[in-house]
Parts: structure tokens; C-alpha cells; sequence
């Protein structure tokens, strides 16, 4: 039996025991993968550029400049994609080690120098873990420093018919799932019920910001038209980057949290829970679903 190696991006192929009641198998098994990634702020006027860490996250690797985007703009420090320095992105490449700094994968995301980063709203430790992005704040205060205003949104109404539907195709859509059983997902559909992109990754947290940083380099934010989906529960921090990105409606397979039901109703947001099986409970936004 050869070592093991990675079979593709997010995925290695690890020993692994396999046991029965009447047999035990030495074989290989698709794990996902969990490595750190270093996202590095460049910022400040032309000669006096300054370069500074600003958090380190485990994540699965794939859209690493999607989930550095989508992790500054709903941290409130990237204001929106014309703040980038055109040209300047450079960092951990998909499916590279590019950017590795001691051997550790970096990404590094340059502003423009009429940009000025506001980094006292990053009230995060250093080390987020791929498991809880809520876990790094500092206070609960601190998590509501970057929610912006609610979004002067259009109206927006869709036909419960629709949400009945968005499950099996967000998991159509989870590749990488279906090799390993053990991602989370953030799906974005049009008001149609359309599914326009999935998102995976080991955290929660890091697949909503994928999926956010691709509509930010889309420049289709704010997202007010449109309905997400989370494989998981609906936490704070999610509802919150939701907040951030102007999503309308956020519907997920499992429950939300108390304090996402709180802050979904403080930021205009529709907050769908336990849809699965043809059936979900409406926390907040009612007014949205028709039945």
C-alpha cells in the first residue's frame, strides 16, 4: 500500500480501516482536506504600502481568492470590488502552493491607495477555525460593528413551491460531497429558484464568504433579488454575512440559532429553517413566502 496523496482540489486519499462485524479491510478513503490559509491585507499610499496579516483560517482549499474577498467584505474592511488595486491579488493560486510564506499558504489581497481600510472593525483573534467563524470575536458587541443598515430592497415575493425544490438541487450541484461526505455548502438561487453557484468547504463560514466573494467579483452584490441556502444550521455569524451582502431570504436544511432569528429580523431578512422534506418553519420575513 502506497502513502497518501491528494486526489483532487479539497480532496486527499488516506489509510483507512475498514471494519465489519466479519471483516476488516486495509484500504484508501477520500478524506477532505483542512489546511490554514494566511489572508494578507495590502493597503496605504503609493511608497508607503503597508502589508498586514489579518487573520489565518482552516479551510479546504479551492476559491481562495473568493473566500479572502468574501472574508474582508463581510468583515466591513473591503467596501467593494472597485477598492482592489487592479492587478495586484496575488497569493495561494487554486491547486497551488503559490504565496507560501514558511511554509504556510497565503493569500494576498492589495487595496487601492485612495482605499483606507477601517481594521479596528476586524475584532477577531488571529486564529479562526474552519469549524465556528464566531468563535474568533472578541464580544458579542464586536459581531455587530460591520452589519450594515438594511438594504433599501425591491420587493420581493416567491412562491413556496420554489423553496420545496432548493435542497436536492444544491446538493446536485456538492461535488466534493459526494466524494467525502464531509463539507458544508452555501447555494445562491434567483428568485426563480435557479441555482446560479455552490460553494463548499469544511466551514461554514468560509463556503458563505466563497459564494459571497464570487458575486462580489461578478459585481453583482448587493444580492437583494436573490435566495441562500446553507446545508447546515443558520448561525449568527452567517446571518450576519448574509446582512453584509444584502441577501433578502436565507433558508437553511437545519435550525437557526436565537440570536440568527434576532438579527435576521433587525436587518430585513426572510430566515427559512428545516427545509427539507417538503416542509420548513419561517422564523422571521413571512411576509416574503406565499403560500
Amino acid at each position: 500500500m502506497t502513502g497518501p496523496s491528494t486526489i483532487a482540489s479539497g480532496i486527499a486519499s488516506l489509510p483507512v480501516q475498514k471494519i465489519s462485524t466479519d471483516s476488516r479491510i486495509a484500504t484508501f478513503d477520500p478524506v477532505v482536506v483542512e489546511e490554514p490559509l494566511e489572508i494578507v491585507l495590502e493597503y496605504g499610499p503609493a511608497g508607503q504600502r503597508i502589508e498586514q496579516t489579518v487573520s489565518v483560517t482552516m479551510r479546504t482549499p479551492g476559491q481562495d481568492l473568493e473566500l479572502a474577498l468574501g472574508f474582508l467584505f463581510t468583515e466591513g474592511i473591503l467596501p467593494g470590488i472597485t477598492a482592489l488595486q487592479a492587478g495586484e491579488t496575488s497569493g495561494a493560486a487554486e491547486d497551488t502552493a503559490e504565496g507560501a510564506i514558511d511554509g504556510q499558504k497565503a493569500i494576498r489581497i492589495a487595496l487601492h491607495p485612495s482605499a483606507t481600510p477601517d481594521l479596528k472593525k476586524l475584532q477577531r483573534h488571529f486564529y479562526t477555525s474552519s469549524s465556528c467563524g464566531v468563535c474568533g470575536k472578541t464580544s458579542i458587541e464586536s459581531l455587530y460593528t460591520s452589519r450594515p443598515a438594511p438594504y433599501r430592497q425591491a420587493p420581493l415575493a416567491i412562491n413556496a413551491n420554489i423553496l420545496y425544490h432548493l435542497p436536492a438541487l444544491l446538493r446536485e450541484g456538492q461535488n466534493l460531497f459526494d466524494s467525502t461526505g464531509g463539507l458544508h455548502a452555501a447555494g445562491l438561487f434567483d428568485r426563480q429558484g435557479h441555482l446560479l453557484a455552490v460553494k463548499e468547504d469544511i466551514g461554514r463560514h468560509n463556503a458563505l464568504d466563497k459564494l459571497i466573494g464570487f458575486a462580489l467579483l461578478q459585481n453583482d452584490l448587493p444580492l437583494s433579488q436573490h435566495i441562500l441556502l446553507l446545508s447546515g444550521r443558520a448561525c449568527f455569524e452567517l446571518i450576519q454575512k448574509a446582512a453584509m451582502a444584502g441577501i433578502s431570504i436565507v433558508t437553511a436544511v437545519g435550525p437557526p440559532s436565537s440570536l440568527a432569528v434576532q438579527l435576521a429580523e433587525e436587518s430585513d431578512i426572510t430566515l427559512v429553517g428545516f427545509l427539507r422534506e417538503q416542509r420548513f418553519n419561517i422564523y422571521s420575513g413571512a411576509e416574503r413566502i406565499l403560500l
